[in-house]
């Protein structure tokens, strides 16, 4: 394994020991819930919306390590975001995320999330890595459906 990749990894495990942004949120304005029907994840998201940015968001749930990992990055890159900048994210992340192995990424359009660029190694984890990011677009336009990773 490589440098880059053990620290990826690294980040990875950490964030999943240590999750930033985990439990509820009392003065959320939106919240939505997702399910990665796959390998059971549930997760529920809490999102404070103050005019048209992410003022606050914190997630709980259960589910493997990449899951969790996910969210707990999504939450800190989506913080202070605007409604827009925020679902353009989630954009630029499903494409690094979707994106088939054998083709290059631009890391650089999603800057420390990159770190889970890994995971299209394995392609039944990347609906781990992408339902945090599937429940976030729900919360955001206030989808009353369980977000999925389909």
């Amino acid at each position: 394994m490589s440098d880059l990749s053990d620290l990826y990894q690294e980040v990875i495990l950490d964030h999943n020991r240590r999750p930033r942004n985990w439990g509820s949120l009392a003065d959320a304005t939106r919240t939505a819930e997702g399910f990665n029907p796959l390998c059971g994840d549930r997760l529920k998201l809490h999102v404070r919306i103050d005019g048209d940015r992410v003022a606050g968001i914190a997630f709980e749930g259960s589910g493997c390590a990449i899951s969790k990992a996910s969210a707990s990055l999504m939450t800190d890159a989506v913080k202070g975001k605007t409604l827009g900048e925020a679902l353009d994210l989630f954009d630029r992340v499903h494409i690094m995320l979707t994106t088939p192995i054998d083709e290059a990424v631009d890391e650089a359009a999603v800057g420390k999330l990159a770190v889970l660029a890994g995971v299209r190694e394995f392609p039944t984890r990347v609906k781990c890595a992408s339902l945090a990011w599937h429940t976030l677009k729900s919360a955001i336009t206030a989808s009353p459906e369980v977000a999925k990773t389909e």
